[in-house]
């Protein structure tokens, strides 16, 4: 199973500073955060986010977006 078999974006809460490290190749076991499954799948280095303020981001859930890693709202068409 992919992580993009959600259908719907993942809601992170970040606070100030916090850094998060998100998947971008779609192989994560623990999505939508990287687990070092990039190593055996070339596709994408995770995107590593430190929040310049407290705030939610909506990570792609369905592999649709436009915007890797952000949902877009392409799951809605």
């Amino acid at each position: 199973m992919s992580m993009y078999d959600k259908g719907s974006p993942y809601m992170v809460d970040v606070k100030k500073n916090e850094a998060v490290h998100i998947c971008q190749c779609g192989h994560s076991k623990n999505p939508p955060y990287c687990d070092g499954s990039h190593a055996a799948h070339p596709t994408g280095e995770p995107l590593n986010y430190t929040a310049q303020k407290d705030e939610t981001l909506g990570i792609c859930g369905c592999g649709k977006t436009g915007n890797t890693p952000m949902c877009d709202g392409s799951h809605n068409n």
